[in-house]
């Protein structure tokens, strides 16, 4: 069932459905990767290269994964359910991932001891909790006021991210 189907649709029911709005989820990932920010910036002058730039790639990755399902499954459908005047959050929404995705560009490139490392970490860190807050404070509640099926589109973002998690370890293991 296609995530735009609109509220109260039959459906049949699988035994790894998780019933959990899309908003649950993505708010789910805000929270993980913000205290994994938290945890790196706490330990960042004890730890040693090796165990910060494991926090960072983990930290990158989590990014990358909710960025993709994001821009692939979630802002179409948010677009589409949206009032033409509320597009624009999105427009930004998207623009600000570019950013993100440059910053994270740059830290796979670098290593811990280089200069600037624990600065990008952080401006990645204050980048990201401001667009959280944007999409938190105004996306999550105006797509709540649509007929936006939050549990389907929950759902196949869900399995999405299981692929891609499954697909980068898979990567990383070459």
């Amino acid at each position: 069932m296609p995530a735009t189907a609109k509220k109260g649709a039959k459906r049949a029911a699988s035994p790894s459905e998780t019933d959990v709005d899309v908003i649950e989820i993505l708010t789910e990932d805000h929270r993980r990767v913000e205290d994994m920010f938290d945890e790196y910036e706490s330990t960042k002058d004890e730890a040693d290269d090796d165990a910060k730039e494991e926090r960072v790639a983990a930290i990158c990755l989590e990014l990358t994964v909710h960025a993709t399902v994001e821009e692939e499954l979630f802002y179409p459908a948010a677009r589409e359910a949206l009032e033409e005047d509320d597009a624009d959050m999105i427009d930004e929404a998207e623009v600000e991932h570019s950013t993100v995705k440059d910053l994270i560009a740059e830290l796979a490139e670098m290593t811990p001891s280089e200069d600037l490392y624990d600065a990008k970490v952080k401006v990645l860190s204050e980048y990201v909790r401001h667009h959280v807050q944007e999409e938190e404070g105004e996306i999550f509640p105006a797509l709540r006021d649509t007929e936006l099926d939050l549990e389907a589109l929950g759902e196949e973002v869900a399995a999405r991210k299981e692929q891609l998690k499954e697909e980068y370890e898979s990567e990383a293991e070459q």
